[in-house]
């Protein structure tokens, strides 16, 4: 699989209420650089040539910050789920047959390693879909990873919606995913948003998938810590520390 085969799609719309301040979420610094660089740099080492941005909060802040980066940005203009914001990047995967890579900005330590084992895995497998996963001693609020004995993803369950059984499940869904782009699509044309969130909610293809028989794998990264993202300043503090140890 060459790198030209692959799309990065990262998500960078959303203002992250929680950080108390009206700067986009991704826009807050550590150690002097908004979290989404770390991302991207990832995402370049990598050689990825085509990184699409979605912007949305304060977009202006984020698009006027990475002037002369190989970026194209695209606008969610409503924040209304983590599809509908992928969905914004559609014209962009139109008669696009490669691979498409779905990330979030606030998780700045994700690593190259890490993508590139995930990427890898999908290839292998032929996947519709393949879910980077991590496992926590405290899963808490994270959706659980409910696998078949082969391997394969049966489901994505949200904690709140999880039975006892699944809630012990320690293997967790970080948000990134590598999707071929043509199943995304599909996928995407029928993600509803029948939730309490009225939000279009990019795990949801995971189902879609399975319900049409797709294939669905998962690679749990043995560094959990990757996983992290940033909801708020003091998790904007914890990475801080890990990022200038």
């Amino acid at each position: 699989m060459s790198n030209n085969d692959i799309k990065a799609i990262v998500l960078a719309a959303g203002k992250g209420v929680r950080m108390e301040s009206d700067l986009p979420k991704v826009f807050h610094e550590i150690l002097g650089r908004p979290m989404l660089a770390y991302v991207l740099d990832t995402l370049m080492d990598l050689e990825i040539d085509d990184i699409y941005v979605v912007v949305g909060h304060k977009k202006e802040l984020i698009i006027e910050y990475f002037e002369g980066w190989p970026l194209q940005f695209v606008s969610q203009d409503q924040q209304i789920g983590t599809a509908h914001a992928v969905m914004q990047a559609k014209a962009a995967l139109a008669g696009f047959s490669g691979t498409v890579l779905v990330l979030n900005g606030d998780m700045p330590l994700i690593s190259k390693k890490t993508i590139f084992k995930m990427l890898q895995l999908h290839a292998k497998n032929s996947a519709s879909a393949t879910v980077l996963t991590a496992k926590l001693n405290e899963p808490g609020s994270f959706g659980r990873i409910i696998r078949e004995a082969n391997g394969e993803v049966i489901k994505i369950v949200e904690a709140k919606d999880a039975s006892p059984e699944e809630l012990k499940v320690n293997e967790v869904n970080t948000g990134t995913y590598c999707f071929d782009a043509e199943s995304l699509v599909s996928a995407l044309e029928d993600v509803k948003a029948e939730n309490v969130q009225k939000e279009y909610y990019l795990t949801d293809t995971i189902e879609i998938l399975k319900e049409k028989e797709e294939k669905v794998f998962a690679y749990c990264t043995d560094n959990p810590i990757e996983a992290m993202g940033v909801n708020t300043k003091d998790e904007l503090g914890k990475i801080e520390s890990l990022l200038s140890a």
